[in-house]
């Protein structure tokens, strides 16, 4: 969010491949709670380090979007040309704004500076080193902690926003890497027709979605949660469903390798061996 740091670190190191992983997120309440703050965060952090870019002249950068930020009432599963075909999720409004506009100045830069720039949109991500603090983490890894933590108190329930009807698509964060590392390198024929012709944006995802409350139960299961799981109806769901089409990823020979279930299961170990015992259970900032 620095400028000055940011302009300071691309003269310096010069790099020909850049990963904008970067950005300030977090779950339905975050993003309710703190909508400015996600908008101001993301805004400076994808300017600042876009434009270092050009500056240093690097080959190729890959920055990182979200599902978050295609309409509420996509069809389903979503294409990339669904971008800014209706009205956003207003819980998180702020921060998919923010997102669509680094979306665009990667776009803009491609047009007019002739760079190669391509933009991903994961799905909802989790894995090993993710944020657990209740207070601004995504939904698996906020269920994971409870989970734990209602079975360590042997507690007899565990409460879940929403109906749990929603239906989400998740990804471990081990495959999500895979594939951006697989897009960066592609041959230089291939790079360039992914980012001509439009946008520049490439879905990734697992291609397969389960609700929120079978998510739960999946989670129950691997972390030894016996109690019931209940559903608040007061609060909100968020988006009915997000579900990407990954066919435009998949035709380059790109699929998954873990399942939900092993997933989870590797987070839950990371998070026991990590977390657990720990006051402050944010293992990434914000």
């Amino acid at each position: 969010m620095d400028q000055r740091a940011v302009l300071e670190f691309f003269a310096a190191e010069r790099p020909q491949f850049v990963f904008l992983a970067a950005a300030k997120v977090g779950g339905i309440r975050a993003n309710s709670i703190y909508p400015a703050d996600f908008i101001h965060a993301n805004l400076a952090i994808q300017t600042n380090v876009i434009h270092a870019a050009y500056l240093a002249n690097v080959e190729r950068l890959l920055f990182l979007g979200s599902s978050c930020i295609y309409p509420r009432a996509c069809p389903q599963p979503i294409k990339e040309e669904y971008l800014l075909s209706g009205p956003l999720e207003p819980t998180n409004r702020a921060y998919a704004v923010a997102k669509i506009a680094g979306l665009e100045m990667c776009a803009a830069y491609n047009r007019q500076h002739g760079t190669s720039y391509l933009a991903v949109m994961p799905t909802n991500l989790y894995g090993p080193g993710d944020n657990f603090d209740l207070q601004n983490a995504h939904v698996l890894p906020a269920l994971v902690r409870r989970m734990h933590e209602a079975r360590a108190q042997d507690s007899r329930e565990v409460v879940v926003w929403g109906s749990g009807t929603p239906r989400r698509e998740f990804l471990y964060s081990e495959d999500m890497a895979d594939a951006c590392v697989r897009l960066m390198g592609a041959p230089e024929p291939l790079f360039r027709r992914l980012i001509e012709g439009g946008d520049a944006i490439i879905n990734i995802g697992s291609g397969v979605d389960i609700t929120i409350r079978e998510a739960a139960e999946i989670i129950a299961e691997v972390v030894g949660f016996r109690g019931e799981i209940v559903f608040d109806t007061n609060m909100p769901d968020g988006t009915p469903r997000k579900l990407l089409d990954i066919s435009r990823l998949t035709t380059l020979g790109w699929r998954p390798q873990v399942s939900l279930s092993e997933g989870i299961a590797c987070t839950y170990k990371w998070f026991l061996n990590n977390c657990a015992n720990n006051r402050h259970t944010a293992a990434r900032p914000g």
